[in-house]
């Protein structure tokens, strides 16, 4: 089932690159490039190595970033106990904060934290993770991030089931008076099925290998996106 986006978007569609797929030889360039060409965030994926298999970023990638454009940098903490590390990416430039309810054992304390640091704060969702863990801290966030792919690598398929759940998140919030809130979902959506994404009720559209890619240029893969959104 979707929702004709007349009755649930009270946000333009944000596009959000990751660089998780960038060039890392030129990612400050890439960054740029990506900002000249109308994204809205920059998504820079932090791994562990324990949540998930990858390791990633940290704060000095943050704040290299942070010097390089003006974007909102979303940090997506795929990390364990993100709480230890909250302060030190707000530090380092971060304006938005996305946690994973599977990896912090007290998620309001750590939203409340995120808050208090003058950022943004969102919860993330793997994809077997079913809404009803986010029904407590609804309330609280700015963002609900849902894992249309399983969280560690770039490059995944789309789990088709996603859709349903983007509906069923959609019909929480506007339940709950949180029209308010961002969906964002991260995994898989490029050109051929960003327009369904965004119609199942996802506001912020995180893409990597979509954007960063031999085959186009970023420029070329933004428009392309914008192009395949301008239908719904």
């Amino acid at each position: 089932m979707c929702v004709p986006l007349a009755e649930f978007n009270q946000h333009p569609i944000l596009l959000a690159p990751s660089v998780l797929a960038a060039d890392f030889a030129r990612l400050g360039e890439q960054a740029r490039d990506a900002e000249a060409a109308g994204a809205d965030w920059l998504q820079i994926d932090v791994m562990d190595g324990v949540f998930v298999p990858s390791i990633s970023f940290g704060m000095p990638v943050v704040a290299a970033l942070r010097r390089a454009v003006g974007l909102t940098l979303d940090c997506h903490l795929m990390i364990v106990q993100p709480e230890r590390y909250v302060a030190d990416f707000v530090k380092a430039g971060a304006n938005h904060i996305t946690v994973h309810v599977e990896a912090t054992t007290h998620l309001h304390r750590t939203i409340q934290q995120i808050k208090q640091l003058g950022v943004t704060a969102g919860a993330a969702l793997c994809p077997a993770t079913p809404l009803g863990a986010l029904e407590e801290i609804l309330p609280y966030l700015d963002l609900v991030l849902l894992m249309s792919v399983n969280p560690g690598f770039g490059g995944q398929e789309y789990i088709p089931t996603t859709n349903d759940k983007l509906t069923r998140l959609r019909h929480m919030l506007d339940a709950r008076g949180l029209g308010h809130i961002h969906i964002q979902v991260d995994g898989g959506v490029h050109q051929s099925n960003v327009a369904e994404v965004v119609r199942a009720g996802a506001t912020n559209i995180v893409a990597g290998s979509a954007i960063f890619s031999a085959k186009q240029t970023v420029a070329q893969a933004i428009q392309g996106m914008r192009d395949a959104l301008a239908s719904v």
